[in-house]
């Protein structure tokens, strides 16, 4: 089923501000807290930084109406940068493939891909994109559809 969520970057605080959120909503996460430690080892690719292994991947939240509130920590080690305006992307979550790259591509438009939507280990196609008007926009499609 389709969905959409409100995804949020900190620094190096997602795990303190979900559990507040947590608190705040009185809810429980949606599954487990994927650790940057439970990235595979990619060839090529230097080894994951100490300093970030125990920080956050990703975390969501259910929080009012079904709707989704999902995080994860970007910190300079993995090459971000946060300001004002990248601290909040929305996520889509269409129900095929075909519809997620109709939608990118409409969005794309006149904007900036920073990920091209591609196939990821953790099963889904994966892109985000900047549109024109300065909106964060990231993707997670079925693979097949």
């Amino acid at each position: 089923m389709a969905r959409v969520s409100t995804y949020l970057n900190f620094a190096r605080e997602t795990e303190a501000a979900f559990n507040f959120y947590r608190e705040v909503f009185g809810t429980e996460f949606n599954g487990p807290i994927a650790r940057f430690a439970d990235i595979p080892a990619m060839p090529g690719q230097p080894p994951m930084p100490e300093s970030v292994r125990d920080l956050v991947m990703h975390i969501e939240l259910p929080i009012l109406g079904g709707h989704m509130l999902m995080g994860t920590d970007a910190p300079p080690e993995m090459g971000a940068t946060l300001t004002a305006g990248n601290t909040v992307t929305l996520n889509l979550e269409p129900d095929t493939r075909a519809e997620g790259e109709r939608l990118f591509a409409a969005l794309a438009e006149g904007g900036k891909v920073d990920t091209p939507l591609q196939d990821m280990f953790w099963g889904s196609a994966f892109g985000v994109l900047v549109d024109r008007f300065g909106l964060r926009w990231m993707f997670n499609c079925p693979l097949k559809g």
